[in-house]
């Protein structure tokens, strides 16, 4: 091991400092470079107070549903300007103890404030300094990404970073987009009480998500009183009177679609305008990503990128364990660290929480599986009549010959916290036998695994509470 290297570090979010933290533990000497905010995008743009967000917006939507059920609560007017008080104290509180601290008190954990840009595979350009060195990390993260759409530059449109900074709420919402960041926010401003309508491109919501998962969230979405238009091509936007018109094509009809105020949710692009890459020798993908290999190095010579930059798996979590993956290959090449994306879960926090680890159905079989499936509904986990959150479903896919569980897929509530235990059965190739004879807590939401992964050898319409 190389202790004592310098590695230089381009970003400072939650995959720079990961990798920071992991080049000081083995002895190397860290450099990070920012330009803008202390801890990227996923605590002052992103992760935090979008979900801080949203757990506003489901407080004010539990309260509606108390008093349906005779709490004697209600909903009221929001008061927006206190919903951001808070969001901003969430934020300034863990930007300050999650890295403002922890770079005070971790020695040898260095910052530079100032715009990179590469001159060369071995020199970056800090503002008038010039830091010369033969191993970096670009960590810059993304950005979001806005389409190419005829009229859209002539109207205030939002993106996921602007639409988290409004002061007010505005008094209606067009999303276009019908992905991860489009159903948070768009169900988020809905349950603010702005009426929203989310456009998506394809034929369904989320591609890629498995569709019995799609179709339960589909439903409940809907059910909420979120007005969703699939097949719906965005052809032009323009602004009339003081209202934002979105024209699409659905179904082959040009449709129009009015609201104060447009949010583009068309997912997200790399941050890597300006800094140099093409002098770097660093080589880009179709979709303007940097390209990488399994241990996270560029095309570049000296040169590694980790994070939302390459385009992999866009999640806080993957960023840091890649740019732990680029430390470990810089100290130590023989090493040849890779990362383990199957065993990787990811939530989206929409209410019901949608989860998913290991392969889905389709995967599964193109990487030749003998595959086996079971889904139950949500309404089928007792917990589920008590909290009246019965919406939703679990699908579990696993080998036919040996059990062994490949992927889940859920969408319910509480689904963000019971795909961990999910991560651990793909993880360890633990079986549907395992997870059916493991006790789960009852009632708890989490039993919910434990009744699909039964149903695999059980009709569960024969199973009183609990039984085996």
């Amino acid at each position: 091991m190389d202790k004592g290297k310098e590695i230089i570090i381009v970003g400072s979010g939650s995959t720079a400092f990961a990798a920071a933290l992991r080049a000081q533990a083995k002895g190397a000497q860290p450099i990070m470079i920012e330009k803008s905010m202390l801890g990227g995008t996923c605590i002052n743009w992103g992760c935090i107070p979008s979900k801080t967000l949203i757990h506003a917006a489901l407080l004010r939507h539990e309260a509606k549903k108390g008093g349906g059920i005779g709490v004697g609560t209600g909903t009221g007017d929001v008061d927006f300007t206190r919903v951001n008080a808070h969001k901003a104290a969430v934020v300034k509180h863990l930007r300050k103890t999650r890295y403002l601290d922890v770079l005070e008190k971790v020695p040898d954990l260095k910052l530079i404030k100032g715009s990179a840009r590469f001159l060369s595979n071995d020199t970056l350009q800090v503002g008038s300094t010039l830091l010369k060195g033969d191993s970096f990390i670009v960590a810059v993260g993304g950005a979001p990404r806005v389409p190419a759409i005829p009229g859209l530059e002539t109207v205030p449109y939002l993106t996921s970073r602007t639409a988290l900074l409004l002061k007010k709420l505005p008094s209606s919402l067009t999303v276009i987009g019908g992905g991860v960041i489009a159903l948070e926010l768009g169900q988020m401003f809905s349950r603010l009480g702005v009426p929203t309508t989310i456009l998506e491109h394809g034929a369904r919501l989320l591609p890629g998500v498995e569709e019995e998962v799609v179709l339960a969230l589909y439903h409940s979405l809907a059910q909420e009183g979120l007005k969703i238009v699939v097949r719906a091509g965005v052809v032009n936007v323009e602004q009339r009177g003081g209202v934002c018109i979105v024209q699409a094509e659905v179904d082959g009809t040009e449709k129009e679609f009015l609201s104060d105020t447009i949010l583009v949710a068309t997912g997200t692009a790399p941050a890597t305008a300006g800094i140099g890459l093409e002098a770097a020798g660093v080589e880009l993908n179709g979709r303007g990503y940097i390209k990488v290999d399994p241990q996270m190095r560029t095309t570049a010579p000296g040169i590694w990128a980790a994070g939302d930059v390459t385009g992999g798996m866009q999640l806080a979590t993957v960023g840091a364990r890649e740019g732990i993956a680029a430390v470990d290959n810089i100290l130590t090449p023989e090493c040849r660290c890779t990362v383990d994306y199957r065993s990787i879960p990811m939530a989206i926090f929409t209410d019901p929480e949608v989860g998913m680890v290991g392969y889905g159905e389709g995967s599964a079989k193109e990487a030749g599986f003998d595959v086996i499936t079971h889904t139950i509904s949500a309404s089928a986990i007792p917990k589920a009549h008590v909290t009246s959150e019965t919406r939703g479903a679990i699908k579990i896919i696993a080998d036919k010959v040996s059990g062994r569980i490949l992927g889940v897929h859920l969408c319910c509530h509480r689904g963000a916290d019971i795909i961990n235990e999910a991560a651990l059965a793909v993880r360890f190739r633990l079986t549907v036998s395992d997870l059916a004879d493991t006790l789960h807590v009852y009632p708890s939401m989490g039993e919910g695994l434990r009744l699909c992964a039964q149903g695999f050898r059980r009709d569960l319409d024969r199973l009183s509470c609990c039984a085996e």
